[in-house]
């Protein structure tokens, strides 16, 4: 396994080692051990599958009290990830990480709690498979608007399909009042 260093520390590109024939492939998309001797020492307790179409942006969400870690891949297709320090008093504050990750790179990106998390569909079709630090709580999400000006995160989209939450999102400023360094 190797990693690939971002602009924030704590966010890790995770390149497993992928064993690949005439058969396919074999990989371990998680080893406890292992991650923990990259330093991801998070207990996972809950796994999602998304599907989306060409075009979508998911996000920005998090969750304000019980902030979520992801470990996540994509399974199908290709997507352009983001992660934003939203964590009041962190030397990152407000600044974002975004990486093209595809099935056929098997990248992986570990998003400590304490960052929004979002992506956009550049294939046909993409399917991400995450892990997660903590349980989905939808009366602890927030959602920031995705092209939030104070936030300039380049999205390879201009005009992306989004759910009726996400069109509707406040910037991180207007959430501010709602995030607490304790928390994070």
């Amino acid at each position: 396994m190797k990693l690939v260093p971002t602009e924030i520390s704590e966010i890790l590109l995770i390149c497993p080692d992928v064993h690949q024939d005439h058969r396919g492939f074999f990989l371990e998309s998680f080893h406890a051990r292992k991650y923990a001797g990259i330093g991801i020492l998070a207990a996972f307790v809950q796994d999602n599958h998304s599907q989306s179409l060409r075009n979508t942006i998911r996000g920005l969400h998090a969750q304000r009290l019980k902030p979520q870690g992801k470990l996540l891949r994509v399974v199908k297709g290709e997507i352009f990830d983001v992660a934003v320090d939203i964590r009041p008093g962190s030397g990152t504050f407000a600044r974002w990480v975004g990486v093209s990750l595809s099935a056929s790179s098997f990248q992986q990106l570990y998003i400590p709690p304490g960052f929004a998390h979002g992506f956009a569909v550049l294939s046909d079709l993409a399917e991400i498979e995450y892990k997660c630090t903590e349980f989905y709580d939808p009366s602890d999400e927030i959602t920031i608007r995705w092209n939030d000006p104070d936030l300039g995160i380049a999205w390879p989209i201009t005009d992306p399909i989004l759910s009726y939450k996400d069109s509707q999102a406040p910037t991180l400023q207007e959430l501010l009042p709602q995030l607490s360094p304790s928390n994070f």
